[in-house]
């Protein structure tokens, strides 16, 4: 068995995403496995070095995962050649710098989005890797979702007929923190450091539109801060001055319109946390983040409007739900796979920093929406 040993620098580990997605499930399910299998005689085993703020942390962490190494010294860890990709799953607001910092290192970069707080900050780390001819890649965990993955198939099926439009709900009650502990962290919530919906989901609905569906054209977006105080990990009592909810409409091409509500202000009466329904002239379908239910032209039912009596129809009823065809694993793994084929085997991915830029630009744009109070088209950005 030939083993390609791949040093990866995990910076931000200590944080939710960081430790539960990107080490728990992704990188150290992928040692679990014997690594990333290429052929009967050939894989890739992923090193890790965990990186982060916090010591304490970080030895507990590298303890319940078997004594990996780990520092709280980035540019030590930068300078040597043991590791050859950087990952990035801090706060919004150091991410850049330190992406800047590892690809002048000469390291290959994957990173969790946003890739920075701005366009021009976006686009300054896509041509930095360019130049420096570094491979690179930003985390679009939501394409291998399994229900994503069932409604990208119904389009390529040809299912829909022409689409018509496309409403999502994402969203879920983030309580404030006096009484019930919130759910997410605080910094979430302060724009000073990076928070807020727009900015965090405009660039997952931007790539979830772009390769699903079609390019985003133009935007009409209105945010909200609908819980201006909240508390933090110590019990403090903060202003909350980031967005906590958006309500955008967006103009694709082919004529589809979308529609998307994110809201950390919303309980949930719908079948999952994200569901997308694509409505088309031969048939409908609802996704939510694994399940998928589909209701063609055929079966569509034919509801009379009479508010006077109990309505007949159980609209639930009207729908088939799509069965499982193929296995699917923990979304990010399956990203960590592909890139880790592209570091080492060259193989293609188009995940690149400038579609992190698409998506920070997107979120841009919505806020210019919601200053403006007016629809903002969408520039194509091109590659270098």
């Amino acid at each position: 068995m030939k083993t390609h040993s791949v040093g990866i620098i995990l910076n931000g580990v200590t944080g939710r995403m960081g430790l539960n997605q990107h080490l728990r499930r992704s990188i150290y399910a992928i040692m679990q496995q014997g690594g990333v299998k290429i052929g009967e005689a050939e894989a890739i085993m992923p090193r890790p070095l965990l990186v982060g703020r916090n010591t304490g942390k970080l030895e507990a962490i590298s303890a319940e995962f078997g004594g990996l190494p780990y520092t709280t010294d980035l540019d030590s860890a930068l300078a040597g050649p043991d590791y050859s990709i950087y990952f990035d799953a801090q706060t919004t607001d150091r991410r850049a710098e330190s992406v800047k910092k590892a690809i002048r290192a000469g390291k290959h970069i994957y990173c969790e989005k946003p890739v920075a707080v701005d366009l021009a900050g976006a686009l300054e780390l896509y041509k930095l890797a360019v130049n420096r001819g570094v491979k690179h890649g930003v985390v679009q965990d939501k394409l291998w979702l399994p229900g994503l993955l069932k409604l990208q198939t119904l389009r390529e099926l040809g299912y829909f007929g022409r689409i018509l439009s496309i409403r999502g709900e994402f969203g879920y009650w983030v309580f404030e923190g006096d009484v019930v502990p919130a759910q997410r962290p605080s910094w979430n919530y302060r724009k000073q450091d990076g928070g807020g919906v727009i900015l965090d989901m405009l660039c997952h609905w931007r790539y979830v539109l772009d390769n699903v569906f079609a390019p985003v054209k133009a935007v009409s977006c209105l945010g909200a801060t609908h819980i201006p105080q909240r508390w933090d990990e110590q019990g403090k009592r903060y202003d909350a001055t980031a967005d906590d909810a958006v309500y955008a409409t967006f103009e694709l091409e082919d004529g589809i319109i979308a529609h998307f509500n994110s809201s950390w202000c919303v309980r949930v009466r719908r079948d999952d946390l994200l569901t997308i329904q694509v409505d088309g002239t031969k048939g409908s379908a609802m996704a939510g983040l694994r399940d998928c239910w589909i209701q063609p032209y055929a079966a569509t039912p034919r509801p009379v409007w009479n508010p006077d009596v109990p309505n007949p129809l159980n609209f639930f009823d009207g729908w088939q739900r799509v069965p499982e065809q193929q296995p699917f694993e923990n979304a990010f793994k399956r990203q960590w796979e592909l890139f880790l084929r592209h570091v080492v085997k060259d193989e293609p991915f188009r995940w690149d920093l400038l579609e992190g830029a698409k998506g920070v630009q997107l979120a841009e744009k919505g806020l210019e929406s919601w200053k403006k109070r007016a629809w903002v088209n969408i520039e194509p950005l091109e590659k270098t």
